[in-house]
């Protein structure tokens, strides 16, 4: 396999992980939790959760999704950085009940918007969308482990 083949499918890979991490931490599922609903072993979720997927197969990942319920769309390009993995319609991303008004209407707006950009368009916005996203989700885990640490700090 060349380099670009293997830089996509490591693209893929840590898409669907991304997502997948993103579906267990909206449940608030502990890892043993996840691994049991996911029919995988806990030290494969805490890979997942934590972005180590380079040895995890994009198989593997794929029926990880599939167990999670998650409807995914896996986009290829002609370099690395235009593949992804997109969770697609069908998922109800408020389970606990419905979106408010504002969401509701910049939810429809957001749509409007992505019917009238062409193809290229939408692959960039969606390419900086994950970029945001990882970026968020890179945030979001650092400040967990300052949190982790300062409890740490104080419980000594």
């Amino acid at each position: 396999m060349n380099s670009l083949d293997l830089e996509t499918i490591h693209a893929l890979r840590s898409d669907v992980a991304l997502q997948v991490a993103r579906h267990v931490q909206a449940r608030a599922l502990t890892q043993v939790a996840a691994a049991r609903d996911l029919g995988v072993p806990q030290p494969t979720v805490s890979k997942i959760m934590n972005g180590q997927v380079a040895e995890l197969s994009l198989e593997l990942l794929i029926r990880i999704a599939v167990r999670a319920g998650l409807h995914l769309v896996l986009q290829t390009g002609n370099a690395p950085a235009e593949a992804g993995a997109f969770v697609a319609g069908g998922v109800n991303p408020f389970p606990a009940g419905r979106p408010s008004k504002v969401a509701e209407g910049a939810r429809e707006a957001l749509l409007e918007t992505a019917r009238r950009l062409t193809p290229e368009q939408r692959l960039d916005a969606q390419l900086q969308h994950n970029g945001l996203v990882t970026a968020l989700h890179h945030a979001g885990r650092a400040a967990r482990v300052s949190r982790q640490s300062k409890a740490k700090r104080r419980s000594s």
